[in-house]
């Protein structure tokens, strides 16, 4: 070095022998490449140790820019012009060659001095990059790669994908079979079963044994052994050849055909560790054709997985958020197929998965209401969450108390509207977008035949009629939920026995249409045309949402399907009773007789005293017109005793006292009844008894 120093700092010497020694001194840097290009960028001399330089070779006469990749002659045709004219050196470039020599290079040119009035030459000082490129390739790789999908398996398949065949001829990843559930997994696994599961393989399309592991299968339980021991504490390392290999296997025969890929001959091993927790393994193996691993490649590993790693605990994570938040959906929403005297009912319910969404606040309801009437609700909150699911279960818990009051459809989402109103003014600001929410709330009697709703924002229902034609119910939509100061008005239709209601949410019809809401409608409209109304309520649900992807769902979609009943005239009694005392007689008489052609005479001593007391209070305290009416339910074993009066004033149950002459009548019905209520009508109230017939 002092004698380097010695001639650079010798001003005697002339520059011809200052040149000569720092190119000897160049010469002797078997890692480093000298070439020198014409004005033309064509190539006058080179000096490349072939070693060093994975046998490059720089033709003398050939043009630099032919001798790399297509793509990148031209901007390094520019990058050296710039050199020549403006003679500022070019410092580390980086370079691959074409593809056949699969080298890459880090390039720095300084111009020569011209010889003439023409552009300059340039001497060239190479270094082999392809290492360094190759390490710099899979990191920018596995960056692009991994972490696009908040998936457990895909984030895993995306690890596997980056390393092979980048790194290896073959990869596998293994996960704790917690983490797919989005569980966080144990601290430490002090046993040889360490809970693995296959989670990907690359490449996928591999031939391999019948018996080797596969995507999606558990793995055996592990010797323990040192390399098991040193997975266990997060350790990578390298097992060299089938001996070592063996070696870790305790030279299990099955354990090696079903782990080891045919023709490997070396592996590396490396846990996947997030925050201090072992969420797996990933295996990327050689075979004998290839180089052996290097600590380089191990150190490339554990930079690739532990990237992985972060990103497969955030899909855990994000999986067991979501995961809660479908559960508590799912847990609010009825049973799938409901069957009532008025309807049958199918429903399902498909949570929102792209983009990252968690459930949403789409929930459908049948509601068993008075008089075998049937209350069917199909409701969309904005937002997805826990918050959006949180409010949807508020919402459902207050329509069905709002139903269990009776009230007409147009009345029940008055009131609903006011309290989500409430709501809104009672929560902060983040939550507000949730309350916003769109409701249609139908009731179907099944002796009257018809259908009665209110929709408050949300897309009328479909009817299917048993002639097999189908259009959309004439409902007038009010404003969403939340709004405020508009009413709700009631529709009526007559439905024919066996016409199928389809209730849905925007999610079923905007899907696969770009969120056009009328497109979707008109593509709806055609494929409930194409249904049969007699088929299979479940069966016929599953197959509308079947083809829907739900990596594809942007939002939740609620689908409910209901078939209407008719009570057949045979259980059907209806008489007017006048408004006179001595009617209580003969209504009582005319309620025995009917039981007594029914066959209920079991019931007879109990529904003679209800008759009486509600007949009764209906003459002292109402006035006529009054009705009674009993209506007999064979399917779900339930007589229906009514009695309607002209009076809106509400009977209340209260307990008599021992000194009291009356106040005992709608006590004793409460006792004899399973249920019984009172409702408003267009004409006045309707008081109803339930009682359960032998064997209901």
């Amino acid at each position: 070095m002092d004698g380097f120093a010695g001639h650079v700092g010798d001003r005697a010497r002339p520059d011809a022998e200052l040149d000569r020694i720092l190119l000897d001194a160049l010469a002797l840097q078997p890692t480093i490449g000298v070439a020198a290009l014409d004005a033309d960028l064509r190539v006058t001399g080179s000096r490349l140790d072939s070693e060093c330089f994975q046998g490059l070779v720089l033709p003398t006469g050939a043009r630099l820019t032919d001798l790399v990749r297509p793509q990148d002659a031209e901007g390094l045709a520019a990058r050296l012009r710039r050199v020549q004219t403006t003679g500022e050196p070019l410092i580390s470039h980086r370079q691959r060659m074409d593809d056949s020599t699969g080298v890459a290079l880090t390039v720095s040119a300084m111009p020569l001095a011209p010889s003439g009035a023409g552009p300059a030459g340039i001497v060239l000082v190479l270094v082999n990059a392809t290492k360094e490129t190759r390490r710099l390739d899979l990191l920018f790789d596995a960056a692009a790669l991994i972490g696009a999908s908040l998936d457990v398996a895909d984030s895993a398949q995306q690890l596997a994908t980056a390393l092979a065949p980048a790194l290896g001829d073959e990869s596998t990843v293994y996960l704790v079979r917690k983490v797919f559930a989005g569980e966080e997994p144990a601290a430490r696994v002090s046993s040889g079963d360490l809970g693995l599961r296959c989670a990907a393989m690359a490449p996928e399309d591999r031939a391999r044994p019948d018996d080797y592991i596969r995507t999606g299968m558990d793995l055996p339980r592990m010797p323990r052994t040192p390399a098991v021991q040193r997975f266990q504490r997060g350790e990578p390392y390298i097992l060299p050849d089938l001996a070592s290999i063996s070696e870790a296997m305790e030279g299990d025969p099955a354990l090696m055909r079903r782990l080891v890929p045919p023709k490997a001959t070396t592996v590396m091993q490396c846990a996947l560790l997030a925050r201090g927790l072992i969420l797996g393994g990933v295996s990327v193996w050689r075979t004998e054709e290839a180089d052996p691993f290097s600590e380089d490649d191990l150190q490339l590993l554990q930079e690739v997985a532990s990237r992985a790693a972060l990103s497969i605990d955030n899909a855990r994570r994000y999986t067991r958020e979501r995961t809660a938040s479908v559960a508590l959906q799912r847990s609010l929403l009825p049973p799938a197929g409901t069957d009532t005297a008025a309807v049958e009912a199918a429903g399902v319910y498909l949570p929102a998965t792209a983009g990252g969404q968690g459930a949403g606040g789409d929930w459908y309801d049948v509601i068993p209401l008075s008089s075998l009437r049937a209350a069917l609700v199909v409701g969309d909150v904005v937002g997805h969450g826990l918050r959006a699911t949180a409010a949807m279960g508020r919402l459902r818990t207050a329509v069905q108390a709002l139903a269990d009051l009776d009230l007409g459809p147009g009345d029940l989402l008055t009131h609903l509207d006011d309290l989500v109103l409430r709501i809104g003014e009672t929560t902060e600001a983040s939550y507000e977008d949730v309350l916003a929410s769109t409701c249609l709330y139908a009731v179907y009697d099944p002796v009257a035949r018809r259908l009665t709703m209110a929709s408050a924002g949300h897309p009328p229902p479909g009817i299917l009629r048993p002639d097999g034609s189908f259009s959309f119910a004439p409902v007038e939509p009010g404003p969403p939920l939340g709004v405020g100061g508009l009413p709700f008005e009631d529709t009526e239709m007559e439905l024919e026995p066996g016409s199928l209601l389809v209730l849905y949410t925007d999610g079923l019809v905007e899907y696969g249409h770009d969120r056009d809401l009328a497109v979707g409608m008109d593509a709806f409209a055609r494929e409930l045309g194409a249904l049969r109304p007699e088929a299979d309520l479940q069966a016929t649900a599953e197959g509308m949402v079947s083809g829907i992807t739900p990596a594809g769902l942007a939002d939740d979609v609620t689908l409910l399907l209901a078939r209407v009943r008719a009570t057949a005239p045979a259980d059907l009694a209806t008489w007017r009773v006048p408004d006179d005392p001595a009617a209580v007689t003969c209504a009582r008489e005319m309620a025995l007789g009917k039981l007594a052609e029914w066959g209920l005479d079991d019931l007879a001593f109990s529904t003679e005293l209800m008759v009486s007391e509600l007949v009764t209070n209906a003459i002292r305290y109402a006035g006529g017109p009054i009705e009674l009416r009993l209506i007999r339910d064979v399917r779900d074993k339930v007589l229906v005793c009514e009695v309607s009066d002209p009076s809106n004033t509400q009977p209340r149950l209260r307990q008599a006292r021992s000194t009291d002459e009356g106040g005992r009548g709608l006590f004793l019905v409460a006792q004899l009844a399973t249920r019984w209520g009172s409702r408003y009508n267009a004409t006045g109230k309707t008081i109803w008894a339930e009682q359960a017939l032998a064997g209901g």
